[in-house]
């Protein structure tokens, strides 16, 4: 039998290319991905990555190894969930996957009424601006910007996220338009709809700076060096910005609460999806409209 530890290390080298990158994955140090790798070739007896200077190759062995504990892990995580949805004590902990802006801006703040009413639950939040894989089990639950998509995704409609341009009211520049400088995304984040919003209500006027997260953004707009693109529950708050009009007219996403089909059963997964559904729907910036 092959140490699972050793085929994992395996998955997370295939998936990023390079040791260092698995192990920023997993979380561990250079040196425990080179020994769980050279310890799984030894199990296997061939050698399964042709380590290069600057990445890591997969031999023809290696390749259907890993084709074969992708499958493994396939199944693993299938028992877990599994294995999940038949408990019924509202104690436990979840982890829940929401963009940053709200993970910080919004649960955060209301953690204290969640613990209040679910004080068995452990609710581990992570700030992600990437899509986690739910059949993966890197997240339990996740908040998202567009419709989830997959037959193995369960996915309920919580509210919309409108945003809106925002300045500072000592913005030098903020009574003349066509002086004004954006604060925009990195060209990395170029594809996400915010920063095509972004760029199209700059047009050709200047991005002066760019950032990689909504709070480094706020930031940014609060010490009065550009135009930024906040949440408006967020950016209406603060009385020292000024909300701004965008030639690219309104972007309001909406937001969705998904978890996997194998979970949605779960006893406590769905008290943690019925209890932020709510929350969201009774906001009154981030609510749904009523018909």
């Amino acid at each position: 039998m092959f140490d699972w530890e050793n085929l994992r290390h395996f998955l997370a080298v295939g998936r990023a290319g390079t040791l260092s990158g698995a192990a920023r994955a997993l979380g561990v140090d250079h040196a425990t991905v080179s020994r769980r790798l050279a310890a799984l070739e030894n199990e296997v007896q061939a050698p399964l990555v042709e380590r290069l200077p600057r990445a890591c190759r997969l031999t023809s062995t290696g390749m259907q190894v890993f084709e074969q504990a992708k499958a493994m892990e396939t199944a693993a995580f299938a028992i877990e969930r599994h294995a999940r949805a038949g408990q019924t004590a509202l104690k436990g902990r979840v982890s829940l996957s929401a963009p940053p802006a709200l993970a910080t801006h919004f649960l955060a703040a209301r953690m204290a009424d969640f613990q209040a009413a679910y004080p068995g639950i452990q609710l581990a939040v992570s700030s992600e601006a990437r899509q986690v894989s739910l059949a993966s089990g890197e997240a339990d639950v996740a908040i998202r910007m567009v419709r989830p998509k997959g037959a193995s995704n369960v996915a309920r409609r919580i509210g919309r996220l409108p945003f809106a341009l925002y300045a500072s009211r000592r913005y030098p520049d903020l009574r003349d338009p066509s002086r004004w400088a954006f604060i925009g995304y990195e060209p990395q984040r170029g594809r996400l709809p915010l920063a095509q919003w972004i760029n199209a209500s700059a047009g050709q006027r200047a991005i002066r700076c760019q950032f990689s997260s909504t709070s480094d953004h706020l930031m940014a707009a609060l010490s009065g060096c550009g135009v930024a693109a906040l949440p408006c529950f967020l950016g209406d708050a603060d009385r020292t910005l000024v909300r701004l009009e965008s030639p690219a007219g309104p972007f309001c996403p909406e937001l969705w609460l998904v978890t996997h089909r194998d979970l949605k059963r779960a006893k406590i997964v769905r008290a943690v999806i019925d209890y932020w559904s709510e929350t969201f729907l009774n906001d009154p910036q981030l609510g749904l409209p009523a018909r």
